[in-house]
């Protein structure tokens, strides 16, 4: 699946900078355009959490085209109305197949993509030690269990909150907060040399 390019048909509800209500019932008719406006708005999203959730790769394309795939399937039952706004749907459905690829071992998990680290410096020190601790960051996280590091990308990287993070992990809430807990003291832990260092 390659990324597509910008849509002029794309119109976004002011209020939660989602896709327009009038551009998901396009979909759900089957209107190509709209169609299109659905996978540009929300490509960059899914990528990203694919990408930080099992490491770049081939595989990431695959499991992106699958998650449109099955959207698009799954459209004319999603609710825009409901409680569910259509990014975290989105991503709940990239979560699933995450969690189906790891227990089918069809994917090759490897650390957070590098790029997410910084680039911006003031001295050439500033930067090495800016990437020094960026690898370390994604190091660590790369060696979260499967389940805490999904809590924790889609918290720190995609911004969810502890109910949209139940809704897409199909967890309660407790739980959630349980992993993203141990997920962060396992990070402290992890990252203690490094901070140390500074």
């Amino acid at each position: 699946m390659t990324l597509a390019a910008p849509c002029t048909y794309m119109r976004l509800d002011p209020a939660s900078g989602e896709l327009a209500a009038s551009v998901l019932d396009g979909c759900r008719a089957g209107d190509a355009r709209a169609l299109r406006a659905f996978v540009v708005r929300y490509q960059g999203l899914v990528f990203a959490f694919l990408s930080r959730a099992v490491g770049a790769g081939p595989h990431v394309e695959d499991l992106a085209q699958e998650v449109f795939l099955r959207a698009c399937r799954a459209l004319p039952r999603f609710d825009g109305a409901g409680p569910a706004r259509p990014s975290t749907w989105l991503l709940t459905i990239a979560s699933r197949l995450v969690i189906d690829a790891r227990r089918k071992r069809r994917i090759p998990v490897e650390p957070l993509e590098p790029d997410a680290v910084g680039s911006a410096s003031d001295t050439p020190e500033t930067e090495r030690r800016r990437i020094e601790i960026g690898r370390a960051v994604l190091r660590a996280a790369a060696a979260l269990p499967d389940d805490q590091r999904d809590a924790f990308v889609l918290a720190e990287f995609h911004g969810l909150d502890t109910k949209e993070l139940a809704q897409v992990l199909s967890i309660p809430e407790g739980t959630v907060k349980t992993r993203l807990y141990r997920a962060r003291e396992r990070m402290r832990e992890m990252l203690q040399r490094v901070w140390e260092d500074r």
